[in-house]
């Protein structure tokens, strides 16, 4: 008896996250099949439809990602918070070189096309700057603004 209750309760428990990850009808179901097929292991899924485009919050391998998908149910980018130590080497050593006097406020990556960039917003009293990497190797300047100015 203890095992058939059991039994029904792990198939419960199975149908109950199956329905969790299942995106409701206003998603794109060519974006979600797509999303299914790369992502099979993501937990916590959640789906916002926009105008032109999907995007999936999801948990995989302990990380938060986010994936973006058109409206055709192709992948269009990965992002990913980081911290620091994760960036490449020569990204990391030439902010410390660089930027010695500001503070990381938001860093993250993007991988799209066989291409993964960075984005880093740094900070001090004064400034603000966003950096993008250029691959693995150097950064440019994307935005700055003074502060009080944003």
């Amino acid at each position: 008896m203890k095992q058939i209750i059991l039994s029904l309760a792990t198939v419960l428990m199975m149908g109950i996250s199956a329905f969790a990850a299942t995106p409701n009808d206003e998603v794109n179901q060519v974006a979600a099949t797509a999303f299914h097929k790369a992502f099979v292991n993501a937990r916590n899924i959640v789906w916002e439809q926009k105008q032109d485009f999907v995007k999936v919050t999801f948990t995989l391998n302990d990380q938060v990602l986010f994936a973006y998908y058109n409206n055709n149910g192709a992948r269009q980018a990965v992002v990913r918070n980081l911290v620091s130590s994760q960036l490449p080497i020569n990204l990391l050593t030439d902010l410390k070189k660089e930027y010695d006097g500001f503070w990381i406020s938001d860093l993250f990556e993007i991988a799209s096309d066989d291409q993964t960039n960075y984005y880093i917003t740094l900070e001090n009293a004064d400034k603000k700057i966003v950096l993008r990497s250029n691959g693995a190797e150097s950064w440019s300047v994307y935005a700055k603004t003074k502060k009080g100015m944003e």
